[in-house]
């Protein structure tokens, strides 16, 4: 509705005000006597968002601190401030504040705490809802997809939150972050555990743990899928990026953990968590405590056994193609029986209900079948591999066509990486623009190139490689190219509809462009499942 605040849908309806001698304990923070009577109802770190009585967290950032906004802070409603050293000598040059403001070395660290305290978000073991997180490279979507169809089937009413939408109940919310800060995300907890949900399953990223956004959350189960190149802008090594997944993996931020031990990152995780592990093996060669095997076609997708070195096993159908669909339904399975759900309940309601054929939009996501045409989120090398081996055909004469390109201002290292992949697992390869952010898409394009041609001069391939560029332009020339039995996958960006260029955010949905494109070759096209972001 016109005026109504960022943020306002996340929060539940009612919340009873904490007084602020609470805030400045839950900070060790001493107040003077007598302290202020101030209640706080809610709390942000975004001036826009903020709603009366809401304490504003004012935090520095890459261009301006949050000190700058704190008199429309105050004028939308804010009866208090927490913030850093730098925040408060901004204030107190501004001239006078006619709200309390409680000053911390590191405000963003105390956020999560505060967000906990006041919105009483965080139910005790075994309460309601009971939240799933979900970690790792790849796979992490899929997942808690899967994880919340699943419990659907078992009757329960369920919550998610991440890369896509955010779901309380039967409402959508748009997600802009794989997880939001910690006030939205102790706020959401609250709202579902007003509207009376069971269960919610969240996507963790290694950002929301470096950033702080999953402070004073605990999740009932955590989840590891796989740990591959990606995110070394942010982190620097693998090292780095390891051990900040792995502080999900403690006792302050979960109760147990299924963990994915396919890779020697998830195996050392096993044996280094500080919580019960129960360990998963999809790929073979390696002991865990439920091995995925028997796996065979079925349909598009995949059927499989998952057994326990107790004797236990289940039948599990996915409907998603790929081999790394297997490892996420095995893994969803796992971790909502790790929660308590009982096997021949379980195993009823893989039977009866089939739902890890749930689509999940921008992930292996068809769009025709003749030629059959995918959208998928892939983005780093281990992810565009994988997808290209999952929709390699044994047709004769059939072609795989890609289309993809790499992100600005990312780990730049992947970019010949991948280039490379896909020249080795492609027949014909159209390097495109991805979201440039503020480089030169050229560039960007030149390195993915390099890669692919090396590729293909070094190990002798086979493979076309084309430059083509804007990414619709890509996206209809493969189309142009196919015939009805070739495979097209656009890799990338999956769900996303906005593509941004030098600070502009231009709307482009690859979905939307191959539909188009298709048609206009007088192609069938499958039923359109975008989910809007």
């Amino acid at each position: 509705m016109p005026g109504r605040p960022e943020g306002a849908a996340f929060r539940p309806t009612a919340v009873a005000a904490v007084p602020f001698d609470a805030i400045a304990g839950a900070l060790g923070i001493g107040l003077p006597d007598p302290a202020p009577e101030v209640a706080v109802t809610g709390i942000s770190l975004n001036s826009r968002a903020i709603q009366p009585g809401d304490l504003y967290v004012a935090l520095p950032g890459s261009a301006r601190h949050g000190a700058n906004f704190v008199q429309q802070a105050i004028a939308a409603g804010a009866v208090a401030v927490v913030t850093d050293d730098d925040g408060a000598r901004q204030l107190a040059l501004s001239g006078e504040i006619p709200v309390p403001v409680l000053v911390v070395d590191s405000p963003r660290a105390a956020v999560g705490r505060l967000a906990a305290l006041i919105y009483r978000s965080q139910p005790a073991e075994g309460g309601a809802p009971a939240l799933f997180g979900v970690t790792g490279t790849n796979g992490k979507t899929t997942t808690t997809y899967f994880i919340n169809s699943l419990l659907q089937s078992l009757g329960k009413t369920t919550g998610l939150i991440g890369t896509i939408e955010i779901l309380a109940g039967g409402e959508a919310i748009p997600s802009l972050l794989t997880t939001p800060e910690s006030p939205d995300v102790h706020a959401l907890l609250a709202l579902m555990r007003e509207r009376g949900l069971d269960a919610a399953s969240m996507e963790v990223s290694s950002h929301a743990v470096s950033y702080h956004r999953i402070d004073g959350v605990v999740f009932d189960v955590a989840g590891f899928t796989n740990l591959t190149q990606d995110h070394l802008d942010l982190h620097g090594s693998m090292e780095d990026y390891f051990l900040t997944k792995a502080e999900l993996f403690t006792p302050d931020r979960a109760r147990q953990a299924v963990v994915t031990v396919d890779d020697d990152w998830g195996r050392r995780l096993a044996g280094e968590a500080e919580v019960p592990v129960t360990t998963l093996s999809t790929a073979g060669g390696t002991e865990a405590d439920w091995v995925v095997g028997d796996v065979a076609p079925r349909g598009l997708g995949s059927e499989f056994k998952l057994s326990n070195r107790d004797g236990r096993t289940l039948r599990i159908h996915t409907g998603l193609p790929g081999t790394f669909n297997v490892a996420n339904a095995a893994l969803a399975t796992l971790m909502v029986l790790a929660s308590g759900v009982d096997v021949d309940a379980l195993q009823s309601a893989l039977d009866s209900k089939d739902p890890f054929t749930v689509p999940v939009p921008g992930r292996m996501q068809l769009v025709s079948t003749e030629p059959a045409s995918v959208v998928d989120f892939a983005h780093n090398p281990d992810a565009l591999q994988r997808a290209l081996e999952a929709v390699r055909s044994a047709e004769p004469g059939s072609r795989v066509i890609v289309v993809f390109g790499a992100t600005g201002q990312r780990d730049q290292g992947k970019r010949p990486t991948m280039g490379a992949i896909a020249a080795r697992l492609a027949d014909v390869v159209l390097v495109t623009d991805d979201d440039p952010h503020d480089e030169d898409p050229a560039a960007i394009r030149a390195e993915v190139l390099a890669g692919a041609v090396a590729a293909c001069e070094n190990e002798g391939l086979g493979c076309e490689i084309i430059e083509s560029f804007p990414r619709d332009e890509a996206i209809r020339q493969a189309v142009e190219i196919a015939t009805p039995k070739d495979t097209i996958l656009v890799a990338g960006r999956g769900h996303e509809v906005w593509q941004e260029v030098k600070g502009v955010n231009l709307a482009l949905d690859d979905r939307v462009e191959l539909r188009q494109a298709l048609t206009a070759r007088g192609f069938m096209v499958s039923p359109d499942q975008r989910i809007e972001s």
